[in-house]
């Protein structure tokens, strides 16, 4: 019995049982900001929907619990997170009557931890797959696709982050659209620089040896001091030259944040493109000579080529780290999903909160799984 016995499904299993047994699955609050009171599985539900849930649960544990085929597995586990999307969405309807517009329901700690124990399961499946890049991207389709399913059909309606969202909708959009646009703006800047400086490095080790320690120091610095260190001289900036100021270069808003993320990004970029120029292997750079190239043919059309998995590993890294570090941004006025964060803070609303945080971790995840597919077909391997 013990040799058929997972270990990851163990750990899942107790994970499970511990956010089931000792956590509740939802938290109700009479408005958005007094404390709530939670409230297990079969008191947030139906007694007959609670069941019926707990038994796709537990089938999900034993699932996991006993070695198998992972595509199995991975179906266990999606079901699993499907079945906890629908009963938190059942929530609301059975505990708040009807007409009442102040009183909230959120998903507690049990939903969380149910949540990461088979988010867990269907990780583990997908790496005993080995899937091959297309394969994980179609997986990430589909877990779009679901979750467009719960939000468009309305189910969600009532949990407390939606009535957030239902109150900044507007607002919601277009900080989003801030929020990318400085995350990619700063990343093609750095990449605009960090392209031809990295060549340099590549070619100059004197360059090399004074570029990547400075750029080394500035990736040291603090998200919150760079920001306060960009704040001063664009406004004294903004102050003395009109025209800055009427292009939006001022102490506080987009631009010391653009800025800021432009220096931050520039070390991964320039440091892969010098470490992926280095490991051209020598007998082709010697072959391209042969057949007549000159340096900048070979550089645009064997070097480069080569090199570009490693340099979008650094543009990965850059994109993952931006999507983040723009959350910060909000503090002076930069806008993006942190506006949510910091709001909710100051309101001690959670879920506004949830509103700002739960998306960007969706976008630096989603942007990392297409990234790291597109890496794995430069490299050869298979689709």
């Amino acid at each position: 019995m013990l040799s058929r016995l997972d270990k990851v499904g163990a750990v899942i299993a107790i994970l499970a049982a511990a956010g089931l047994v000792l956590e509740p699955f939802a938290t109700v609050k009479a408005n958005r900001i007094v404390s709530g009171r939670g409230v297990g599985l079969f008191e947030a539900l139906p007694p007959a929907v609670a069941a019926a849930g707990l038994a796709v649960l537990v089938a999900g544990l034993l699932v996991a619990l006993r070695r198998g085929r992972p595509g199995i597995r991975l179906a266990a586990g999606a079901i699993a997170l499907a079945t906890l999307g629908v009963l938190i969405g059942l929530v609301p309807g059975h505990l708040v009557p009807p007409g009442n517009a102040l009183a909230r329901v959120s998903p507690a700690a049990g939903f969380w931890v149910l949540g990461f124990a088979f988010a867990i399961l269907v990780t583990d499946a997908i790496a005993k797959l080995a899937l091959g890049p297309a394969a994980r991207l179609a997986v990430l389709a589909a877990a779009a696709a679901g979750l467009a399913v719960l939000l468009g059909s309305g189910l969600w309606d009532g949990l407390s982050v939606m009535r957030e969202y239902a109150s900044h909708a507007d607002s919601f959009w277009q900080e989003g659209g801030r929020h990318v646009a400085l995350a990619f703006g700063s990343l093609v800047a750095a990449v605009a620089v960090g392209l031809p400086l990295g060549i340099a490095c590549h070619r100059s080790p004197s360059l090399r040896g004074v570029t990547l320690p400075v750029l080394n120091i500035i990736q040291t610095i603090p998200s919150i001091a760079m920001y306060g260190l960009m704040m001063v001289p664009l406004g004294l900036l903004a102050a003395s030259v009109p025209l800055a100021a009427d292009l939006g270069i001022r102490g506080i808003g987009t631009a010391p944040a653009l800025i800021a993320l432009f220096l931050y990004s520039l070390l991964p970029v320039v440091a892969n493109v010098v470490v992926g120029l280095g490991q051209t292997p020598p007998e082709v750079v010697e072959a391209a000579e042969g057949m007549g190239m000159t340096g900048r043919q070979r550089l645009l059309g064997v070097e480069l080529p080569l090199a570009l998995p490693v340099i979008l590993t650094g543009i990965r890294i850059v994109l993952v780290q931006n999507i983040g570090l723009v959350t910060i941004a909000a503090l002076i006025g930069g806008g993006g999903f942190g506006t949510f964060v910091f709001q909710g803070i100051g309101q001690a609303a959670t879920d506004l909160v949830l509103l700002g945080a739960v998306p960007t971790i969706a976008l630096a995840f989603t942007a990392a799984i297409i990234l790291d597919a597109l890496i794995e077909i430069l490299r050869g391997h298979r689709p």
